[in-house]
């Protein structure tokens, strides 16, 4: 048998990424737990699901270890859909608040 059983990470670099992941979910349960309303709910609610769905991409799907061309192919095309999807959606806005104040007259 070989000797050589491919890359190997140290084990200390999951045990930190499951204690921030454990951190990151209790801050997404305090928000609930503070009864925020609003904008800062959603946005904190947002940005913690990111930030946790990133760092298991990252580290338990071994993407960070991943050649750049890879991850260009991975993440461009979901960002591009996003950017479009955001612009129809401010454009979607400008025409219906147009279209009341035109016709509310």
């Amino acid at each position: 048998m070989s000797e050589e059983a491919g890359q190997q990470h140290p084990i200390g670099i999951y045990l930190k990424i499951w204690l921030l992941l454990f951190v990151l979910s209790a801050f997404s349960y305090m928000v609930d737990f503070f009864q925020l309303q609003g904008y800062l709910r959603w946005t904190l609610i947002l940005v913690f699901m990111f930030l946790k769905a990133g760092l298991i991409l990252a580290i338990f799907m071994h993407v960070a270890w991943e050649r750049l061309s890879l991850q260009y192919v991975l993440f461009v095309p979901p960002i591009a859909l996003v950017v479009l999807v955001t612009l129809m959606a401010i454009e979607g806005d400008y025409t219906f608040l147009t279209r009341l104040d035109f016709f509310d007259r």
